[in-house]
């Protein structure tokens, strides 16, 4: 992939990180930004609440690197929360729309357990393990106290990591960054105002601010990751259906709260 002409790069981060945006997709996006001479500038349109620690690690440092070498600008249209935020921290600048939700700053795990539907259901799990955390974290039973400890000291590392980072990235004092981390959403105005954001805006308006930053004129092109065969044959089909199912959930819903 080369583009020969000065232009500004837009990448679409819109989903969950991690499941639908996959790191391996986006890797090569983010080498030829780097390495295309013809790209001065990278604006990352986002609406994303986040994802797993591993996949908004890996696109931090991936934006990172590319800040490093050429203007970015990440522009937030609906959701930058958590992960998606992180990412978000690694631009130049943040814009979002005026009904953008940003934040979420934290780390969360989540896991079913469902020791007593195996029991009523008869069901034993036998585990054969090399070592006493092997299985930490399994659906079929409870965690030990000492299995929740480790856990929790796992979060809090990647927590400390996580409030380092954007009270960095965001010239913040660090008291200030851990008390923000809190898990909260803010209105955009409000993250303006908290020093998370640095102005409201709409994807146009980052790109322009990307093209003067890289003192370009304003030439846009999309980079996405390439899509199979199966992928754009069935797409159209499965968003039609799961629109269509939707919407006649919407309606049986409205329907059945119209009560005397």
């Amino acid at each position: 992939m080369f583009i020969s002409r000065k232009k500004v790069a837009v990448v679409q981060l819109f989903g969950t990180l991690g499941g639908g945006i996959k790191s391996q997709a986006y890797d090569r996006i983010f080498t030829t930004v780097m390495r295309d001479r013809g790209i001065r500038a990278l604006v990352l349109d986002v609406d994303s609440p986040g994802g797993s620690a591993s996949a908004s690690d890996y696109f931090y440092r991936k934006v990172a690197r590319v800040a490093e070498r050429k203007p970015v600008v990440a522009s937030i249209r609906g959701v930058g929360a958590s992960g998606a935020y992180l990412v978000c921290c690694a631009a130049d600048r943040i814009l979002a729309t005026h009904g953008a939700v940003v934040g979420s700053i934290g780390v969360i795990s989540i896991r079913p357990v469902i020791e007593g539907l195996l029991d009523k259901l008869g069901i034993a799990v036998n585990v054969n393990k090399s070592g006493a955390f092997k299985d930490m974290g399994s659906f079929w039973r409870k965690p030990t106290a000492e299995e929740d400890k480790r856990l929790q000291a796992f979060i809090d590392d990647y927590y400390q990591v996580f409030v380092s980072t954007i009270a960095k990235a965001r010239r913040l004092d660090e008291a200030k960054a851990r008390d923000l981390a809190t898990g909260e959403i803010f209105w955009a105005p409000k993250a303006k105002d908290l020093g998370l954001i640095d102005g409201l805006g709409e994807l146009d308006q980052a790109i322009d601010m990307a093209a003067e930053a890289a003192r370009i004129p304003r030439r846009v092109v999309q980079l996405a990751p390439r899509r199979g065969w199966r992928d754009r044959f069935f797409s159209p089909f499965a968003e039609s259906l799961v629109e269509s199912v939707s919407s006649e959930i919407e309606r049986r819903i409205w329907l059945n709260s119209l009560r005397y």
